[in-house]
């Protein structure tokens, strides 16, 4: 059986801004098989350059955010309401600050599931080589 090497879907954000308008914010999100356990996320800055800052996040994480707030540290994930609309609250902190996202559930839950798909729960030490991995760490 052949499985999806790489998923991908970009979806637009909600920048929540205190006291003011949330603002749109493009990501990229990808999933790769032959790093099943993490999901990068690349957010569009829109500055001059690369003008892209990159996160990488659990696939677990996310997935148990969409039921429930999850997380402790720099990243936080739950559940919740925005003009109506379920989504899924993401709250990231760094030494350079600190951002709350907000995305669409269904969005979210249609990526995570693809990544499902690609590599399902239990099967990612299948689709790693981790006596390779090792040994690439520990050379000289």
């Amino acid at each position: 059986m052949s499985r999806i090497a790489t998923v991908r879907s970009e979806l637009e954000l909600r920048l929540v801004v205190p006291g003011g308008p949330s603002l749109p914010v493009l990501a990229d999100l990808r999933y790769a098989a032959d790093d099943p356990w993490a999901v990068r996320v690349a957010f569009q800055t829109g500055g001059e350059g690369d003008g892209i800052v990159e996160w990488m996040f659990a696939r677990q994480l996310l997935t148990d955010g969409v039921a429930g707030a999850v997380g402790e540290g720099d990243v936080r994930v739950w559940p919740s309401m925005s003009g109506g609309d379920r989504v899924i609250s993401l709250a990231m902190a760094s030494p350079s600050g600190s951002a709350l996202f907000e995305i669409d559930r269904d969005a979210l839950v249609e990526f995570l599931q693809q990544t499902y798909v690609a590599v399902p729960t239990g099967a990612e030490e299948d689709v790693v080589d981790l006596d390779a991995e090792l040994a690439l760490l520990i050379q000289d």
